[in-house]
């Protein structure tokens, strides 16, 4: 429950607290003394958005914190899903500054609004007459189902699949749609992979067969020079063979006069080994060399083959032809592979979606079996409403999975007798919207855990001894809620367990919305004043302490 309530710099209000009582707390004050802002400053706290057109004080920032007694109402696991520290007194707070920037805490740690949307639907409930187009959306309706059948433990796993399903199928819609792309790309892909795999392109080293290329394309070249080598090495008269024999045996004449004599023919016999197998060596490249015109035309053919790829692909290398020719070997069998593919995933979504049936009517079950139930409570307590010809009849339907189901409720209502119930936008009026409101919410007061309930202006329509049984039914959920109320009915007034009166202070140059518990003797002069005006005379006195008296 609300324990405080810090409202400062916002709208009308310079600063205002309030530590609101666990029951009933009514709030009453004269039109636009400022009720309706302490609602506005609340919905702060509840995510809405806000600008700086709110400041009171347009230099300094605005601050809205509410202290909230959280303790017996299980929220741990939700402020642990939010990554949040949790306390059995936890703070949230709003600031806005006059740069427009919003910023939202909880116990002190900065949030994002979805985060504070989370954890302040738990903590409050606000309804006012805006509230009243809400009660006629099918969301607003099936959630009342919901609250009133106690499904929140089948409807929390049937999300849960729910989720799971959506998961699914969308896994296997992109796998289709994938798989229509691939295939229009198949046919093209195929041929750029069949003509890279011609091309043998593993095995394939192109600098080599660039090179046996120009050897076998300049063999008569090459072997002309290579005869010409052999000839100065070994075959001519005066060949380099000849010549170092010829100095060698010159040499071994005079070592014996030096040995450094028989050193050097030592080197120019080593000289003669090398050459030897110089002379060797060309030999056979001479006569391993011929001019295969059919190699050079093959090696042409292989190598004009390469280079047209690599410009077709804007390659310049064979490890890169290699990597798009890889790639394109899992294109394709991407494509032919893909039936399987798609058949498991199609399975997997049949199978979750199977799931989902299956909860989605234990969720149906569950709801429908208390339509009737909720129909006549809902009867009953319009009747002591003075509404005792209206009915609710609640009409199902199912419809496609969505992620609360398969159902889908309308509400529909009649006040007067012998009028067929229609849809609630199109039959209640204001005070009737407020009557069936306040059944509900009186209804799943019961069923709920929500610490505080606020009303603005519920009792609008109303009056008399109706209004009295309306203070009495927030008496009654004030035993097991935090109930706040802002009201303009004497009887409901009376019914508080505390009662704040707002007012417009104008003494300083810009109006300022003030807000003041009242005492006792304050609630009776409050409560004659909305029965007798400005000036209540002594009835209208005795009228109040009656009123109140009648706790």
């Amino acid at each position: 429950m609300l324990k405080h309530l810090l409202i400062r710099n916002y709208a009308l209000i310079q600063q205002l607290e309030l530590e609101p009582s666990a029951k009933l707390n009514i709030i009453t004050g004269e039109t636009g003394a400022g009720k309706s802002i302490m609602l506005g400053a609340l919905g702060l706290l509840l995510g809405n958005r806000a600008d700086t057109k709110v400041l009171f004080d347009e230099g300094e920032k605005c601050i809205i914190e509410g202290t909230f007694d959280v303790s017996g109402y299980h929220l741990k696991s939700l402020f642990d899903e939010q990554e949040l520290d949790y306390a059995e007194v936890s703070y949230l707070r709003r600031e806005i500054t006059p740069s427009g920037k919003s910023r939202a805490f909880i116990n002190d740690t900065p949030v994002k609004l979805d985060a504070l949307r989370t954890i302040s639907s738990k903590l409050m409930d606000i309804h006012s007459q805006h509230d009243n187009l809400l009660m006629s959306t099918s969301g607003f309706q099936l959630n009342v189902i919901d609250a009133f059948a106690g499904t929140s433990a089948e409807l929390a796993k049937y999300k849960e699949v729910y989720r799971d399903f959506k998961k699914a199928e969308k896994a296997y819609k992109s796998l289709l749609e994938e798989s229509r792309e691939m295939q229009k790309a198949f046919d093209f892909n195929q041929h750029l992979f069949d003509e890279l795999d011609k091309v043998e392109l593993d095995n394939l080293n192109q600098a080599e067969l660039e090179t046996e290329l120009e050897k076998l394309e300049n063999a008569e070249t090459i072997k002309s020079n290579l005869n010409t080598v052999l000839e100065y090495l070994a075959n001519a008269e005066f060949s380099v063979e000849a010549g170092l024999k010829s100095a060698a045996a010159a040499l071994g004449q005079i070592k014996q006069f030096s040995p450094k004599f028989n050193e050097l023919k030592e080197r120019i016999e080593s000289v003669q080994i090398e050459l030897s197998d110089i002379n060797l060596e060309v030999e056979g490249e001479e006569s391993d060399l011929f001019l295969d015109h059919e190699q050079i035309s093959f090696l042409q053919d292989k190598l004009d083959n390469l280079y047209t790829l690599q410009k077709k692909h804007h390659v310049q290398t064979v490890e890169e032809l290699l990597a798009i020719r890889n790639d394109l070997q899992e294109k394709v069998d991407k494509v032919l592979n893909f039936d399987g593919e798609l058949e498991k995933a199609e399975k997997l979504k049949n199978e979750k979606f199977q799931l989902v049936k299956k909860l989605g009517a234990t969720l149906t079950e569950k709801r429908n079996a208390v339509k009737e139930n909720l129909e006549s409570q809902i009867a009953a307590l319009l009747n002591q409403l003075g509404m005792p010809n209206a009915r609710l009849h609640i009409k199902h339907q199912i419809i496609e999975a969505t992620s609360s189901g398969f159902d889908d409720y309308n509400f529909l209502f009649s006040a007067n007798k012998g009028i067929e119930p229609q849809e609630l936008k199109n039959v209640a009026s204001g005070g009737e919207f407020s009557r069936l409101m306040l059944s509900i919410k009186y209804i799943l007061a019961g069923k709920t855990q929500l610490p505080t309930i606020i009303f603005d202006e519920i009792d609008t329509g109303i009056s008399g001894e109706i209004s009295i049984k309306v203070g009495i039914m927030m008496q009654e959920m004030s035993e097991n809620h935090q109930v706040i109320a802002i009201s303009h009915l004497p009887q409901i007034a009376a019914k508080g367990d505390a009662h704040y009166f707002v007012y417009k202070d104008n003494n300083a140059v810009k109006s300022v919305s003030k807000l003041r518990k009242l005492t006792e003797d304050e609630r009776i002069k409050e409560i004659a004043a909305m029965i007798g005006g400005a000036n209540p005379s002594e009835t209208a006195f005795q009228s109040a302490r009656e009123l109140m008296q009648m706790q």
